[in-house]
């Protein structure tokens, strides 16, 4: 495997890259995803789609009825990618990282890094400083660009490293970040970067709560856009995109940024929003295309607000498994059939989807037009029709982790095994069975429990901690703890309220206990390994019966 020259000054991401002989394998078999071997992401989103529709239609669209149009966005991108380069002094290849909610400086900030050759590294504002500590240890970013609400978190995040990015503060009555750009002329000369340049790193804890940085190439930001979003949602330039995932997941990103700016479409951007807010949002937005996990149509309905689902064209449902009694309940409130799919950190979005006609409630789709997919047992053998395995996806982007050994978990035999069991039908529909982890996924937030566990350990009173999924009708799942207070402390709920708030003072609140259970002694084996699974089970059995419940999130 050979690479094309890279544009970056600083080369520590292509250092970074895994060996060769542990990628997945790469394809682009359609057209649509054969690019030049020089190619900067954010001029084609935003220049060539200027070039192609105009540059006064509107980019982004606010809840308060004002937008911008590319144009004003064009400018204000050029604007920070000056800031970058002539009053921070960065090179092709620095790292951006950027700590924001869902807004248009944001988008901003991400464009701009991307047209100055700098590497994007994305991050919540939800995550504590002991969450975002180790993400900076292992990016290095030379800047950071953060919300003024996080300022706190962050500062005491990069105290501890050897060498602390540059703070930028968006937001608050004296708007750092604006105040820079505003001082710039708006012209800048894109870099020439490489297809194969990394453009962006992004963060997943998975199961172990050691961050996995997941790392992406200019062309591999463009190629979910030209498949899923081209082939699967047949995007237009009429329509209007909105999505309740921060723009940290790659979800989010995808949905409410990259694939309207691909197709000369408009985001609506809200910080924090709330699947009922952008509900209320579709009629005087004109939103057509709304993004959220399963739980979030569910609450829509649940508010007396169907009526106002019936008025999108698309509604994409994604971040946790779409079960048939949420499928048949929106349709019957709304006539919408939830478009279903499955994607990942490592991959960049869906992979397996089907719209329209083509959608079978119950499964979650075909392979997207630019990937394949097969069912694997745990020796690398492709299994036969019916035959439950673990899912293996083939196409134009693939797991690459930055200098870490879970590269060879991921990766298999240039497979990307993407930790899910399936079933895949004699027409080629995959239907979700399991996770073959330990991760749980709630109302669309992925939390590794043994961070958790973690945490919950930290706290003076509680003796041992084992943190599993529980089902819930509403979330899909909840976090819950199973704790053994200290000697001399008994159950009660003031030790649950305690021990609540030590973790939400260390922890994103969605990853917070919403369920603690007291125990005398966690389930073990001979060897002393906590069963988490006898755990599990009764979590299951008891669903709704809590010795304890609480409100963690």
């Amino acid at each position: 495997m050979t690479l094309s020259p890279s544009a970056h000054v600083d080369t520590f991401t292509r250092d970074a890259l895994p060996p060769a002989h542990l990628w997945p394998t790469l394809e682009f078999t359609i057209p649509d995803v054969q690019y030049p071997e020089r190619l900067n992401a954010a001029v084609e989103l935003l220049d060539r789609t200027i070039d192609r529709f105009g540059a006064d239609r509107p980019a982004i669209l606010l809840a308060d009825g004002t937008s911008w149009s590319y144009r004003e966005l064009r400018a204000r991108v050029d604007q920070f990618a000056q800031v970058l380069t002539e009053d921070l002094g960065l090179v092709p290849g620095n790292r951006v990282l950027l700590r924001m909610l869902n807004g248009p400086w944001t988008v901003v900030c991400w464009l701009g890094a991307l047209k100055a050759g700098m590497v994007v590294v994305t991050t919540m504002v939800a995550w504590r400083a002991r969450e975002l500590r180790p993400i900076a240890e292992r990016v290095r970013p030379a800047v950071a660009v953060v919300d003024h609400r996080g300022v706190t978190d962050a500062e005491a995040a990069f105290a501890e490293l050897a060498v602390a990015p540059a703070v930028l503060v968006s937001g608050g009555d004296d708007d750092a970040l604006i105040r820079a750009c505003e001082a710039k002329s708006g012209h800048f000369t894109p870099v020439d970067t490489a297809a194969d340049d990394v453009a962006l790193l992004g963060a997943t804890s998975g199961t172990t709560g050691v961050p996995k940085i997941t790392m992406h190439f200019h062309r591999d930001i463009l190629a979910n856009a030209d498949t899923f979003a081209r082939h699967v949602l047949h995007l237009t330039s009429d329509d209007v995109s909105a999505s309740t995932a921060p723009l940290a997941f790659t979800f989010g990103l995808g949905g409410n940024v990259v694939f309207p700016l691909r197709t000369g479409g408009a985001m609506v951007l809200v910080e924090r929003a709330t699947p009922v807010e952008l509900a209320k949002l579709i009629e005087p937005l004109g939103i057509s295309v709304l993004y959220t996990a399963p739980t979030g149509y569910r609450s829509v309905i649940k508010e007396g607000l169907a009526a106002e689902l019936r008025r999108l064209r698309i509604a994409v449902a994604a971040g946790e498994h779409l079960t048939i009694s949420t499928f048949d309940a929106v349709e019957a409130a709304s006539g919408l059939r939830l478009v279903n799919g499955i994607g990942a950190t490592e991959m960049l979005h869906v992979f397996i989807s089907a719209s329209g006609d083509d959608i079978r409630p119950g499964a979650t789709g075909r392979a997207v037009p630019g990937y394949r997919a097969v069912i694997l047992d745990d020796d690398g053998r492709e299994l036969g029709v019916g035959e439950p395995g673990r899912l293996g996806v083939i196409g134009p982007t693939g797991c690459r982790y930055l200098d870490d050994e879970r590269q060879s978990v991921y990766v298999h035999d240039g497979w990307n095994i993407t930790g899910d069991t399936f079933v895949q039908d004699e027409d080629g529909y995959f239907t979700f069975q399991a996770r073959n982890d330990s991760m749980i996924v709630t109302a669309g937030y992925n939390v590794g429990a043994p961070e958790v566990e973690e945490v919950v350990l930290g706290h003076p009173d509680v003796l041992e901690c084992a943190v599993v999924g529980c089902p819930d009708p509403e979330r899909g799942m909840i976090v819950a703890a199973f704790v053994v207070p200290r000697d001399g402390v008994p159950p009660s709920a003031e030790l649950t309220t305690s021990i609540l708030d030590h973790v939400k003072s260390r922890l994103a609140v969605y990853k917070c206990p919403r369920r603690v259970d007291y125990l005398t002694e966690l389930p073990r084996n001979p060897s002393g390994k906590v069963q988490h699974f006898i755990l599990r089970e009764r979590a299951a059995a008891s669903a709704g019966v809590a010795v304890t419940e609480t409100r963690g999130a």
